[in-house]
């Protein structure tokens, strides 16, 4: 009876661990648009997970080529799918997961503010919600003092951006502030979408002495149109982040976006796997941030940068 019991309890035993062993998950992501900072992001994240899970995780990657409402169609597929777990890449592709489920574990990722994306008043770090995340916000205050280091004789900044996007109105709401500080005059020019984005660029160019441009996912999806008018111009444009900047802009202010999203895939790994609530997890931040310059541009219009800055490869 003994030896009996023994098999059948290695037996059990040997059927959970097969069980735990064999447990899969199925991670939808769903990217607003591609341009470098969210390819980079959306890498980070399956490698973090894959690189924890193997082939215990498959992903359904889609990307809505910039459309909001495709963003709601994916979203909406993969509520329909069951899927464990919802990373959503840049804020309208969170938006939609949220307005798609309110049961599936959400995590966002190269999204600004979460409470501005999400309508949330007294903040606290969490959201109280199936959501949380990483924001890709770089110190906006170090942004301006960036601005001024380069150009200390500039009065007028334009602050170019997308007015679809809320988190890139939050951007320059805030550097507006740190750069009125410091002496300049700012003035906003807003496109609805890349349909004009080059006539708006060129009537910054018109009323500004140098650009700033958010981490705005429009702009940087339309870095060539901007550039195609900024650099006849000779207007030097400091971007919020690394992918703008080499397209069309003279220096950034720049996060890692690959490690932002790897940063992603560590909390998606805690909450399919050890259970975290997702609601209380706080949205995380990037951890370092790299002064970065456009070599072709800042010699096209003479500039010499502090030694301090990296060249963007």
């Amino acid at each position: 009876m003994k030896k009996l019991l023994a098999i059948l309890v290695a037996s059990v035993l040997c059927l959970s661990m097969a069980a735990i062993a064999e447990e899969t998950y199925t991670v939808g992501i769903c990217q607003l648009v591609q341009h470098p900072a969210l390819d980079a992001a959306t890498q980070g994240f399956q490698d973090a997970l894959t690189e924890k899970l193997g082939d215990a995780v498959t992903f359904d990657v889609q990307n809505a080529s910039g459309d909001s409402n495709t963003c709601s169609t994916i979203v909406n597929g993969f509520v329909s799918n069951n899927v464990d777990l919802i990373m959503a890449n840049a804020t309208p592709a969170l938006q939609a997961a949220v307005a798609a489920t309110g049961d599936i574990p959400i995590l966002g990722t190269s999204v600004t503010d979460y409470a501005t994306a999400l309508d949330i008043d007294d903040w606290t770090g969490a959201t109280g919600i199936n959501v949380s995340g990483t924001s890709d916000l770089a110190p906006l205050d170090e942004q301006a003092s960036m601005l001024n280091e380069l150009f200390p004789d500039a009065k007028i900044v334009g602050l170019l951006y997308c007015s679809a996007e809320p988190n890139s109105k939050y951007q320059v709401d805030v550097i507006t502030g740190y750069l009125t500080e410091l002496g300049y005059e700012c003035v906003e020019y807003t496109f609805a979408d890349s349909n004009d984005v080059a006539s708006v660029a060129q009537s910054a160019c018109d009323g500004s002495d140098v650009i700033y441009i958010p981490t705005d996912n429009t702009a940087a999806s339309c870095t060539e149109a901007i550039c195609n008018v900024v650099e006849p111009a000779r207007k030097p444009v400091i971007a919020g982040e690394e992918g703008i900047c080499k397209g069309c802009g003279v220096a950034t202010l720049s996060i890692s976006y690959y490690d932002l999203g790897y940063a992603t895939g560590d909390m998606a790994y805690e909450v399919l796997v050890n259970g975290a609530d997702v609601a209380t997890l706080n949205v995380a931040f990037a951890t370092n941030v790299t002064k970065e310059y456009n070599t072709e541009l800042c010699e096209l219009l003479g500039m010499t940068v502090p030694e301090d800055y990296m060249a963007i490869q």
